[in-house]
C-alpha cells in the first residue's frame, strides 16, 4: 500500500505546477528566489537611476510564458533614459513623470545584477513593494524568467511575496 503511494507523493513534489516569476542565479539551475504570480498578471521593478538618483520604475505582464514590457515611468531626460516613444508606444507626462506605455516589448528572461549601493532594486506587485536584496544578496546577477515551479523548487528557493 505505502509504495503504491511513492509515485503519487513524487508527482506532487516534483511536477511543475506553480507559476512564478523566478529569480535564478546568473544562467544556472540555483533557485534563488520567486514571486508567485498567474499568467495575465503585471508586476514592476522600481529602481533609483544611478545617474539622477530618482526612481525608474518598468512595468511588466507575463503572457504566453514571456515577459512583456509593458511600461516605462521615469522623472529625468538624463543619460540612459529615452526622449520619445518608438512605433506604436505612447508618451505623456503625467505627476511630473515621464510615462512610455503601449511598449509591448517581448522578453524570454531579464539578466538583472542587483544594485550594491543605490539602486535598491524593488519588485512591485499587486500594490506591495518588497525589496530584492532582503532575499538576494547585492550584486548577485540574476536571470528573471517566468516558469513554473515544483514543490520541491518552491521549497529551495525564497518566496519574495509571502
Amino acid at each position: 500500500m505505502f509504495l503504491a503511494l511513492i509515485p503519487a507523493i513524487a508527482i506532487i513534489f516534483l511536477y511543475p505546477m506553480r507559476e512564478t516569476v523566478s529569480f535564478r542565479f546568473e544562467n544556472t539551475e540555483e533557485l534563488l528566489a520567486y514571486l508567485q504570480i498567474q499568467d495575465a498578471e503585471s508586476f514592476s521593478i522600481k529602481y533609483t537611476h544611478s545617474i539622477h538618483l530618482s526612481d525608474v520604475i518598468e512595468t511588466y505582464e507575463l503572457k504566453d510564458h514571456s515577459i512583456i514590457q509593458q511600461q516605462l515611468s521615469y522623472e529625468d531626460f538624463a543619460v540612459g533614459m529615452p526622449s520619445n516613444a518608438e512605433g506604436d508606444e505612447t508618451f505623456e507626462e503625467r505627476d511630473g513623470r515621464y510615462i512610455i506605455g503601449n511598449m509591448n516589448r517581448v522578453f524570454p528572461f531579464i539578466d538583472l545584477r542587483i544594485g550594491q549601493v543605490r539602486a535598491n532594486h524593488t519588485v512591485i506587485y499587486q500594490e506591495k513593494e518588497y525589496p530584492l536584496k532582503e532575499s538576494i544578496q547585492p550584486g548577485t546577477w540574476v536571470r528573471i524568467q517566468f516558469e513554473r515551479l515544483s514543490l520541491w523548487e518552491q521549497l529551495r528557493g525564497v518566496k519574495i511575496n509571502d
